[in-house]
């Protein structure tokens, strides 16, 4: 039977002490003083004691985390306003001062390179940003900004007034006037025409092909509507009519081709005193070099001249023989790796030969052995048994050294 819950012991009272008076309400409220003051005091002085750096794994307390240190960027759910359907049903966002459109940034703040103005120079692409007195950076002539007042399509029109310009084009295309001719050049032709009348020879022209060249004239059809772009760049005066009539004179060539076909060099290309020339972007890759474009006429005419060649025959035998030349080298560079190849592959051919030398046996077969200085290797032959002693033998072919032979 579980024990019932038994009366306390009474107490026993030590003789001559009483027991002590509860405390009156003057002194439990003096106690709560003075532990609330020790309590304020204990808490000036932690805060007055240098903060300690957070240590990585601990939370900071609650108190540090107040609504004086929110952030003004963070959003408040409760201050949000409340949901209305607009007539298309849609809920508009919330108004909300704080959020602001983003800034709308120009091309050179968030792009770092512009792409188009980069060059490749074989260890890496760099910018004239990068070096900007690097000479190599830049790529032919170097592309205008646009002025800062000018809007974009008043710097559009003024990108191809100049282009007008500089072509001789549309409105800067010059007129047509006969006092354009009145420059004397008319005179110096005819006198020039009229001594080679009189020496009994016939007037051959400044390019040997019996034309006048005439300033503001066509050479070959006296026309007025010349290209002034080439009278500008080659000081002769052709017409678009007679362009495409003769274009086995007026084509024109690449500096590749001059080079290549009329045997000329670098230094004679350059001298714009004898063969002027135009230039063009490139239209490999527009980054290159730009394209020079020479006036065929122009370039016969000082090739075949006494200055170089002297004649179109000579052209041709010197280039037959620069095409012999080059012929005969590439053929000499053929055989001698061709030898190399023969002594790398024909071993086995070249140690026969050097063993027959040696020894006298001649050159050998094709598949035969091939004796060597180094270490001899046995070749064994078939295994005899000797019926008296009851072993195998076996011997070298090569050498004729016997060994036996235990079988167990």
């Amino acid at each position: 039977m579980a024990e019932r819950p038994s009366t306390p012991p009474r107490a026993m009272r030590s003789a001559g002490k009483l027991p002590p008076n509860p405390l009156t309400p003057e002194q439990v409220r003096r106690m709560e003083e003075a532990r609330l003051r020790a309590k304020a005091a204990a808490q000036q002085a932690q805060a007055s004691k240098p903060t300690p750096p957070p240590v990585a794994g601990t939370k900071r307390a609650y108190s540090v985390i107040n609504s004086s240190n929110t952030p003004a960027t963070v959003r408040n759910a409760n201050a949000a306003s409340p949901a209305k359907r607009d007539q298309n049903g849609f809920i508009p966002p919330p108004a909300n001062d704080l959020i602001t459109p983003a800034k709308n940034f120009g091309r050179s703040d968030f792009i770092e390179y512009d792409f188009s103005k980069m060059t490749d120079t074989k260890g890496g692409f760099l910018s004239t940003n990068d070096d900007p007195h690097n000479r190599a950076m830049w790529n032919g002539k170097k592309e205008e900004e646009k002025p800062a007042n000018m809007t974009l399509a008043e710097w559009e029109r003024e990108r191809i007034r100049r282009k007008l310009r500089e072509n001789r084009a549309g409105i800067y295309e010059p007129g047509l006037s006969i006092l354009n001719q009145a420059d004397g050049r008319d005179e110096e032709e005819d006198a020039l025409l009229k001594a080679a009348e009189e020496d009994g020879e016939e007037y051959k022209g400044t390019y040997g092909d019996g034309k006048r060249d005439i300033k503001g004239k066509c050479r070959e059809c006296g026309s007025l509507e010349i290209d002034h772009k080439w009278q500008d760049a080659y000081h002769i005066g052709i017409c678009h009519a007679c362009k495409d009539k003769f274009p086995d004179k007026y084509s024109l060539l690449t500096k590749t081709e001059a080079k290549e076909d009329y045997l000329l060099t670098d230094p004679e290309l350059k001298d714009e005193s004898i063969l002027p020339h135009l230039e063009r972007p490139n239209p490999h890759k527009s980054n290159w070099q730009n394209m020079q474009l020479f006036l065929r006429l122009q370039v016969e005419h000082y090739a075949f001249s006494a200055a170089k060649w002297g004649s179109p025959a000579a052209l041709d035998e010197e280039y037959e023989k620069r095409q012999k030349a080059t012929k005969e080298k590439k053929e000499k560079k053929f055989s001698k790796k061709l030898k190399e190849l023969k002594k790398r592959t024909r071993v086995e051919a070249y140690k026969r030969s050097r063993m027959g030398e040696t020894e006298g046996a001649g050159i050998g077969a094709f598949g035969q052995k091939i004796n060597t200085f180094g270490d001899h290797v046995h070749e064994w032959g078939r295994s005899v048994l000797d019926h008296e002693t009851g072993l195998s033998r076996k011997r070298c072919e090569e050498c004729g050294m016997e060994v036996e032979e235990l079988e167990f």
